[in-house]
């Protein structure tokens, strides 16, 4: 089959059988042409809510899926390959945040979105990357631990300096990697570009950005913007994109090494056979862990919006 065939069978497959496609922004083209919606982790799982239909594929990894059961119980949830895990949500347990706890008796425990809905269930509340500044202010606590991206973490510590922050050295090992040398040499080949960047880059990355923001917060920046030129410093599949989206304009890497091999293991081909009957994985999550990490969830929405 071509990707054509293999689209236009998602297409078809995905109304007959009641189902609403997630994409997250780290996924493929040919996958987003299929999707109902496409952005950030925790978006989706709120259009998902919203969604009339009975079935949600998300085409992300294992966390976000859950997010989605978290907010829509009653619906059907699938995860488009079984093995897409995420390195940061894997860093940290419940028992082992116990520990941690243990050491900060009298911190609130912030927690990532990027975690595993077990261990939301332990912690008092989440945040997105676009949120984490104003829950952290809003958060009725002067001590704050930060899990489990540390450099989220210290990008969020420098806004709120009237507060007390403690880390678990945990983090995106995408986005950890890149250097300040990376940025120079790519501000190097590209003078004329603006750098945007995320930040789950370390602090001496994001220092030397044009932007910072998440995902959607860099797309949208990007497409808004009257310059021509951009460096984007995220997820590689956000340069595909944009280019797509605004061809008169030009998009570099930061690094090649901007590539995470745990989105690009979901394929065109996966979300065919989820619709099919032959593929995926359900994912079913306890009455308990459910109510848990709505909780927390709850209380991001209370804070944040």
């Amino acid at each position: 089959m071509t990707i054509r065939e293999v689209q236009e069978e998602i297409l078809r497959l995905k109304k007959e059988k009641d189902f609403c496609i997630l994409a997250h922004a780290y996924q493929g083209q040919e996958i987003l042409e299929v999707a109902d919606y496409m952005g950030d982790s925790y978006g989706l799982s709120v259009q998902a809510a919203k969604a009339p239909h009975k079935n949600v594929l998300m085409c992300g990894v294992r966390f976000m899926a859950e997010t989605c059961k978290v907010l829509s119980p009653d619906k059907t949830v699938y995860l488009a390959n079984p093995l897409a895990g995420c390195p940061m949500a894997d860093q940290l347990d419940p028992e082992f945040l116990g520990a941690l706890k243990e050491q900060y008796p009298d911190h609130a425990v912030v927690a990532y979105i990027n975690t595993s809905s077990e261990l939301k269930t332990v912690c008092d509340v989440c945040v997105t990357s676009s949120s984490a500044v104003k829950i952290c202010k809003a958060l009725d606590a002067d001590k704050i631990l930060f899990v489990p991206d540390k450099n989220l973490g210290n990008y969020v510590q420098k806004q709120v300096p009237e507060k007390e922050f403690a880390f678990f050295s945990g983090g995106c090992p995408r986005h950890a990697v890149m250097s300040a040398t990376d940025v120079e040499k790519a501000k190097s080949a590209h003078p004329n570009a603006l750098f945007l960047v995320h930040p789950e880059c370390r602090p001496e990355v994001v220092a030397m950005a044009d932007f910072v923001g998440s995902t959607t917060a860099i797309m949208n920046y990007a497409k808004k913007s009257d310059a021509k030129e951009f460096i984007i410093g995220t997820e590689n599949s956000i340069v595909e994109h944009l280019q797509f989206d605004e061809p008169d304009k030009q998009f570099y890497p930061l690094s090649v090494n901007l590539t995470c091999m745990n989105m690009k293991t979901t394929t065109l081909m996966d979300v065919c056979h989820v619709l099919r009957g032959t593929g995926g994985e359900e994912i079913i999550l306890p009455e308990e862990v459910i109510a848990g990490a709505k909780r927390c969830i709850n209380r991001m929405i209370e804070l944040g919006g």
